[in-house]
C-alpha cells in the first residue's frame, strides 16, 4: 500500500513539499528584513527605537503562530473593508502565510541580529568612528560583515523552525505538505501511510539543512582561530 500510494500521490506530496519550501523562504526573506530593521534598532543608544523593537518582539513572539495567521488572513481583511472602506479586500493564503511567517519569524531573527552585532567587539565601531565614517556606514562596512558571519548558523536554524511552523498553515488553506496530506489521507484512507511518508520527507529536508548548519558554524568557528 505504501508503494502505491507513493506512485500515485507522491508526484502530489513532492509538489507540496516544494510549496512548503516557497513558503518558508518568503517568509525568512521578509523576516531578515524586519529583523535588521528591530535589531538594529534595539542596539541604538537611542530609548524611543530600544523601546518600539521591545514591544515588536515581545508582542508577536507572545501571540501563537495560529492565532496570528487567522488574524492576518481572517481578521486584517475585514478590519480593512470596515475602516477603510476598501471592499472585498483579501488576501491570498500563500500572501497571509508569508505575513505571519515573517512577521513571527522576523521577531526572533531581531533577537539574533541584536546579539550577532554585540558580539562584535566595540572596539571596531569606535575604530571606524575615529577614521571619520559616519555610524550608519561604519555599522554597514565594519560591524555587520563580522555580526553576518556568526550569525549565519542561527539564521539556517530559524529557517528549520520556519519550515516546521509553516506546517500551522494548513489551517487557512495554503497548499502546502500536511494540508495537502490531509486530503490523501481522506482519499486513501490510509492515515498511517501517508504521514510516515510526510515524516520522511520533513526529515530528509530539515536533516540536509541542519547538516548544512552544522558545516557553516564549523567554518565560522575555523575563521575566528
Amino acid at each position: 500500500m505504501l508503494v502505491k500510494i507513493l506512485s500515485t500521490y507522491g508526484p502530489l506530496l513532492l509538489e507540496a513539499m516544494g510549496q512548503t519550501l516557497l513558503l518558508a523562504l518568503c517568509g525568512l526573506f521578509f523576516a531578515c528584513i524586519l529583523g535588521l530593521i528591530f535589531g538594529l534598532l534595539s542596539v541604538l543608544k537611542n530609548r524611543v527605537c530600544n523601546v518600539i523593537s521591545t514591544i515588536f518582539v515581545d508582542v508577536i513572539r507572545g501571540v501563537p503562530m495560529i492565532v496570528l495567521a487567522f488574524f492576518i488572513y481572517f481578521g486584517f481583511p475585514q478590519f480593512v473593508s470596515s475602516t477603510l472602506g476598501i471592499k472585498n479586500f483579501t488576501l491570498s493564503a500563500l500572501q497571509a502565510g508569508t505575513v505571519a511567517l515573517a512577521l513571527n519569524c522576523g521577531a526572533y531573527m531581531a533577537e539574533i541580529i541584536r546579539a550577532g552585532i554585540q558580539s562584535v567587539d566595540k572596539g571596531q565601531m569606535e575604530a571606524a568612528r575615529s577614521l571619520g565614517l559616519p555610524y550608519w556606514k561604519a555599522m554597514q562596512r565594519v560591524v555587520l560583515p563580522q555580526a553576518i558571519r556568526t550569525m549565519i548558523p542561527s539564521i539556517i536554524n530559524q529557517f528549520i523552525i520556519t519550515l516546521k511552523d509553516t506546517s500551522i498553515l494548513s489551517v487557512i488553506g495554503f497548499p502546502e505538505l500536511v494540508n495537502t496530506a490531509k486530503n490523501v489521507v481522506a482519499n486513501t484512507m490510509r492515515s498511517s501511510e501517508v504521514w510516515f511518508i510526510v515524516g520522511v520527507m520533513y526529515l530528509i529536508v530539515i536533516t540536509i539543512l541542519s547538516r548544512f548548519a552544522k558545516v557553516m558554524e564549523r567554518r565560522v568557528n575555523r575563521g575566528r582561530e
